[in-house]
Order: C-alpha cells, then sequence, then structure tokens
C-alpha cells in the first residue's frame, strides 16, 4: 500500500465521520423542521466531508490496491454513516410510514401516509405525504416487517437501515465474480461502487431501498453469467427460473430493475443468441420474473395497484433531470414574452418516448453484437500463460473460448449499464442516489470509467444532511447550465460520428 493510498483512505475516513457530525447536527432527523437551513456549522461539516469522500474515491478511480483492501476501507467509510441520522432525503420514513399502512391492514397504494393516519407522517416530507407508494410489493412488505419488529419510529429506521445494508452486502459479494466474468479488475469494480460517496451517505445513511434492489439485481446477473453452459438438465432449468424469480423480487422493489430484464435474457444464453435460443433460455428466465411477481403480488393482496404511484414521483420539479430542466428553460423564456408554454410536461413526455424507442433500439445493438462480435484479440491470459510454458493447441482454444466468453458477458453487462444511463438521464426525476443503479452495473463492465465516474461525484454535492435538495435552490441557473450541458454533449456525440460498439477485450 502506497503512500496515495493510505492517504485516500483516511481522507475518506475523515469525510465519512464529518458527514456523521453533520447528521447529527441537522440530519433527517424525524422532529426536525424540513426548510432549508441546516445551519452553517452543518453545512460546512456536510461540504468539507464531501470533498474528502469524493476526493478520495476518485484519486484511485483506476482501482484500489487489492480487493480485500477496497472491502476494508470501504467498510471504515460506512461505519460512522451506519450510526449518524438519516442523510441526504426523508424517504425513509415514507418507507416506514407505508410498512404501517400495510401492517395496520390498509392499502399503501390507494391513500397516502397522511390520510392513513400513520403517526410518523410529521416526519415525512410534505410532497409526499399525500401521494400513493410507488414501491413494489415485496418492498413493502419488508417495510411492514420492519414496522412489527421495530416497535416504534426509531426501531424501524434502525431495521430499514439495517435491511439496506444487507442489500448493499448481497451486491458487495458479487462485484468480483462479475468483474472477472467481464475481464475487469475486482478491486477497481469493488472500490468504484462501493467507496462511492453515493452509496454511503444515500443508500447506507439514507437507508434507500436502491440498496435492496441492487442486493437482488446483482446476484440475478452473477447466476446468469456462472451457470452451466448447456440446457440439459433439471440443475440448469432451477438455475434459470432462480435468477428470475431475483429479477422478479428486484422489480417489486423499484420498477426500474425491468430495464435490466432484457438484457437478463441474453445472458442467459450460452454462445451466439438465436430465436430458439433466446425463446428457451430468456423464457424460462421471464417465467421466472413474472411468476415471482405475480405470485408475490397475489400473496400479499397488493396486486398491481403498485404502477399507479409511479406516476405520482414525477410531482417535483428540478434541473438536475434533463428534460425537466429543458422543459424550465422554455417556461422561463416564456415568461420573459408573457407566455406561459407549460413546457415541462411537455418535454417530460417526449424523453420518455425517446426513452421507449432507445432501450428497444440498444437492446438489439448488443443482440447483433453477440450474434456477429468483432475479431477478437488475444486474451491477457494467453500472452501470460505463452511466458510461463509453451501452450498446446488446446490449451489455445480454451483460451480464445475464455477470450469470446469474457466478452459476450462484457457486452451485455455493458448493455444493461447503458440502458440505466438512459432511464436515468432521460428520467422526469432525478435524485442523487439514482446514479447507484448503472454504477453498480458499469462497474464492473464497463473499460472506460470517467464517464459515468464524474457525474455520480458531482451528484454527491447535490443533497444537504436534512433532505434538501439544492435544485430547489438553484432553479434557473440549475436549469440553464444542465441544458447547456445538453447541448454541448449532442454536439460532441454528432461531431465523433461513431456508433457505441463493443471494444474487445
Amino acid at each position: 500500500m502506497g503512500a496515495r493510498d493510505r492517504i485516500a483512505r483516511y481522507a475518506g475516513l475523515v469525510g465519512a465521520l464529518l458527514l456523521a457530525v453533520a447528521g447529527y447536527l441537522g440530519g433527517a432527523l424525524p422532529d426536525a423542521d424540513t426548510a432549508p437551513d441546516g445551519g452553517p456549522l452543518t453545512v460546512t461539516l456536510w461540504l468539507l466531508g464531501t470533498i474528502a469522500m469524493v476526493g478520495a474515491w476518485w484519486a484511485l478511480r483506476a482501482g484500489a490496491p487489492s480487493t480485500r483492501w477496497a472491502y476494508v476501507t470501504a467498510g471504515w467509510w460506512a461505519l460512522p454513516l451506519l450510526v449518524t441520522a438519516p442523510l441526504g432525503s426523508r424517504d425513509v420514513y415514507s418507507y416506514a410510514c407505508q410498512g404501517w399502512i400495510y401492517a395496520d391492514g390498509g392499502d399503501p397504494y390507494a391513500i397516502g401516509v397522511a390520510a392513513a393516519g400513520c403517526p410518523w407522517a410529521e416526519a415525512v416530507a410534505p410532497v409526499w405525504r399525500d401521494t400513493p407508494a410507488p414501491y413494489g410489493p415485496f418492498f413493502v412488505l419488508l417495510a411492514a416487517l420492519a414496522v412489527t419488529l421495530g416497535g416504534g419510529l426509531v426501531g424501524t429506521v434502525v431495521l430499514l437501515r439495517l435491511l439496506a445494508l444487507a442489500g448493499l452486502l448481497a451486491a458487495a459479494a458479487c462485484l468480483p465474480g462479475l468483474a472477472r466474468a467481464a475481464g475487469v479488475p475486482p478491486r477497481r469494480a469493488t472500490w468504484l461502487l462501493l467507496a462511492c460517496p453515493l452509496v454511503g451517505v444515500h443508500l447506507v445513511a439514507g437507508a434507500h431501498n436502491d440498496a435492496v434492489m441492487l442486493g437482488l439485481l446483482l446476484p440475478a446477473l452473477l447466476i446468469l453469467v456462472h451457470r452451466p453452459g448447456r440446457l440439459g438438465s433439471r440443475h440448469s432449468v432451477g438455475v434459470l427460473l432462480l435468477a428470475g424469480v431475483l429479477l422478479g423480487l428486484a422489480v417489486s422493489v423499484k420498477a426500474t430493475a425491468v430495464v435490466v430484464l432484457p438484457f437478463a435474457a441474453l445472458a442467459a444464453v450460452r454462445g451466439r443468441p438465436g430465436v430458439r435460443t433466446l425463446l428457451r433460455d430468456g423464457g424460462l428466465l421471464a417465467l421466472g420474473a413474472v411468476g415471482g411477481l405475480l405470485v408475490l403480488s397475489w400473496l400479499t393482496g397488493l396486486g398491481l395497484g403498485w404502477l399507479g404511484g409511479l406516476g405520482r414521483s414525477g410531482d417535483t420539479v428540478q434541473w438536475t433531470s434533463p428534460p425537466t430542466a429543458i422543459g424550465m428553460l422554455v417556461d422561463y423564456v416564456g415568461e420573459l414574452l408573457a407566455r406561459h408554454p407549460n413546457a415541462v410536461p411537455v418535454t417530460r413526455i417526449a424523453a420518455l418516448a425517446l426513452l421507449a424507442a432507445l432501450l428497444p433500439l440498444l437492446w438489439h445493438h448488443t443482440y447483433l453484437t453477440l450474434r456477429h462480435p468483432p475479431p477478437l484479440t488475444p486474451h491477457p491470459a494467453a500472452s501470460i500463460m505463452r511466458l510461463a510454458a509453451p501452450v498446446s493447441a488446446f490449451q489455445g482454444a480454451n483460451l480464445m473460448i475464455d477470450a469470446t466468453e469474457v466478452e459476450r458477458v462484457r457486452v451485455v453487462l455493458r448493455g444493461a449499464g447503458v440502458g440505466l444511463v438512459a432511464t436515468v438521464v432521460l428520467a422526469p426525476v432525478f435524485h442523487p442516489w439514482y446514479a447507484t443503479w448503472p454504477l453498480a452495473v458499469l462497474a464492473v463492465a464497463a473499460t472506460r470509467t470517467a464517464w459515468f465516474v464524474l457525474p455520480c461525484g458531482l451528484a454527491s454535492f447535490l443533497a444537504l444532511p436534512d433532505g434538501t435538495n439544492l435544485a430547489r435552490l438553484t432553479k434557473a441557473p440549475g436549469a440553464i447550465a444542465m441544458t447547456a450541458l445538453v447541448l454541448a454533449v449532442l454536439v460532441w456525440t454528432l461531431s465523433r460520428r461513431r456508433p457505441w460498439r463493443s471494444t474487445p477485450p
């Protein structure tokens, strides 16, 4: 471990301690005022702590000294955040109230937490007190279990945080296996996800259910990329069904996981996919996913009512969502011209239509890349083996097979990661923890990292400890800056005039 590694480790730990103190002083406490005023000391500690954590994470973005070192360091950083007040949002209180409604015999998809009489409704952010739950039945069931066992708000929040921690640990355990399968250094993949400040602040301290979703999603992907090569046994059929059930449970926590399902179907096929093999292997996967989701919806008695709550997630209007920022800027210009275009709904609908067209195109591109892969260069392991000893023809063939499999896994996972990026960018609303969705997948699949690591670092500064989003305080400047960024990215992309393509390992 070099001097830079030690400095990064302890700088990040100091940053986590500062954020923990900021949480005690002005975090999202249940009886705290939700107004954007955490006090100058709280804001100063938050800013210094965030700078320290982001700087330490960025310094080792090429990879930690070892995978074990990354696990240990990320664990040290998480400890102070595990015992502080909720940071970055008040969503954990929404979870608690939605679980209370279900535990009390009500339907959280039909009524808001205030109207239902939740005793902790005052702790919920005002904008979400009258909205139905947008989360799937599996998470509502888990939240109700936390309420039942917690015995009160504090106990419920503690159990919800432990639930998020369990999901994060499940995802962490899958990182080395997925990274090796995609030809990515495990020490880099582990560091990029677990040491990211967004994970510590929002998934650990904030107890967001995104951690539970990732704790189901990554194990499902790991099962698929490591399953036996042929579908000729009950074991292989069971593996596909198990992976499908995990994916269905991930969707029944947060609907975003559905974006990964079509790419997971490609991962279920061994070798070059075709219509027959895709219907066979992908069909079993889909059977497990749909079956798990529907059975759980039936057993809980909640049905699919949660789908209606998804539309209310866009009630907030913030420039951190690119389509929303463009609509806000159009409205500002219209007001200067004494007009009221009300462009935000229009730009949001246009972005969702673009997403609906883009995701199938991305999947089809991934499918064609797997069907007609680019020429492969020898796997790096081949060069190492040749230096160590002569390689027979049989060994050389195995190395080429390994290289082909690595590239196949990388293409599928990268397609899923890019699909999640498109979902985050084109969604009507963006919150900082949304960036952890693509981060978790791209960390184990991407060959270049700066393009998604930098936005994650910047997003770490968006939320104050008490849950105030800085986008609320910078509406007009933020809308202008985001629109300019979108235009700059479009110009840069068109100037390259090269389609996204797979990079040989």
